[in-house]
């Protein structure tokens, strides 16, 4: 998480990248932030200042699916919770005007859910003068993830506040952290978004109660190798990792096309093709921008072929996660039709 140096302006504009949550491997435990090489960004906005009365309001090509929820924002809980931990440590802050430009569908498995939150803190954190460490604002984070999802998952919040391919791990005093997985400067990321919804709660639910020995082992051996794979630059092993021995296979249904869509992706060569997240978005990895172009194409036909139109993003990693952007400054934003 970066903001400019300098005195803190009265108010700020923060932004949280889109994120790939899971990246087959590594259930829960493992996200990558992304960043279109078009040099776009890809995410959600948040504008916060000081104000008389609190307020808050929600624009943006994708403010419309939200009005229907009668759930509280996930902007306005991020917000509650930041407040609510700061005055327990003493500290006073707020009212604030808070402004969402929502730039990621809802319930489209790119990490929307977690960019709102990530940015409406990284905001918070940088007005009110940092009052918390990484591993505070983590937990804040996921608490304001689970309230909707059906439980808490740190693998889109951790790239998305940190950048980067990140893997949850065990902290201190039963916290989760996060450590920062080496990935190749020259494999891309290849994300498709088919214009259908499927929630995170929805997706959780297809799941069992608990997978078995076999599945376990699997899941556990497959993301180890990943790490390794990481670690040492074997590419092959890498390419045999890129896969999901857990859950994929419980919510590959909910997504007309997606088998279509892989099978195209590992005819072309593509190291790894699965659900972003949850879904319905999906990934592949491209190990030149020839290869993640032709993916693309193949992956949109393939949801063309189940009648759902799609759009497409060719992304690096983002390195810097959420950041305070420069005042006056617009940066230029990756579209996403509604």
């Amino acid at each position: 998480m970066t903001r400019p140096s300098g005195p803190l302006p009265e108010g700020l504009v923060a932004f949280a990248p889109a994120s790939i949550g899971n990246v087959a491997a590594g259930f829960d435990l493992l996200g990558a932030a992304l960043a279109p090489l078009d040099g776009s960004l890809l995410g959600d906005l948040v504008s916060i200042a000081p104000a008389e009365e609190a307020s808050f309001q929600v624009t943006g090509p994708f403010a419309s699916a939200l009005a229907g929820d009668p759930r509280p924002n996930l902007a306005l809980k991020a917000r509650d919770l930041f407040l609510t931990a700061l005055r327990a440590g003493g500290g006073e802050a707020g009212p604030f005007a808070i402004t969402l430009e929502k730039r990621l569908p809802v319930a489209s498995g790119l990490g929307s859910s977690a960019s709102s939150i990530v940015a409406t803190l990284a905001g918070l954190q940088a007005l009110c003068g940092d009052p918390f460490s990484v591993p505070e604002l983590l937990d804040l984070a996921g608490q304001a993830e689970g309230s909707t999802s059906g439980g808490i998952h740190l693998d889109n919040v951790v790239p998305s506040l940190l950048g980067g391919l990140q893997l949850v791990v065990p902290g201190r005093e039963g916290k989760a952290a996060a450590r920062r997985l080496p990935w190749p400067a020259d494999l891309l990321m290849v994300v498709v978004h088919p214009e259908i919804r499927l929630s995170t709660a929805e997706s959780r639910r297809v799941l069992p109660e608990r997978p078995g020995w076999s599945e376990t082992v699997a899941f556990a051996g497959n993301l180890a190798g990943l790490v390794e794979a990481l670690h040492s630059g074997d590419r092959a092993l890498l390419g045999r990792c890129l896969r999901d021995p857990l859950v994929e296979v419980h919510r590959a249904p909910l997504v007309p096309g997606f088998r279509a869509a892989q099978a195209a992706a590992k005819r072309l060569g593509a190291l790894g093709c699965s659900l972003s997240g949850s879904g319905p978005s999906i990934f592949a990895v491209a190990e030149d921008e020839a290869q993640a172009r032709a993916l693309a194409l193949a992956i949109r036909d393939a949801f063309e072929g189940a009648g759902l139109a799609s759009q497409g993003w060719l992304c690096a990693l983002d390195p810097e996660g959420a950041r305070v952007l420069p005042a006056g400054f617009r940066p230029p934003l990756c579209e996403v039709r509604p």
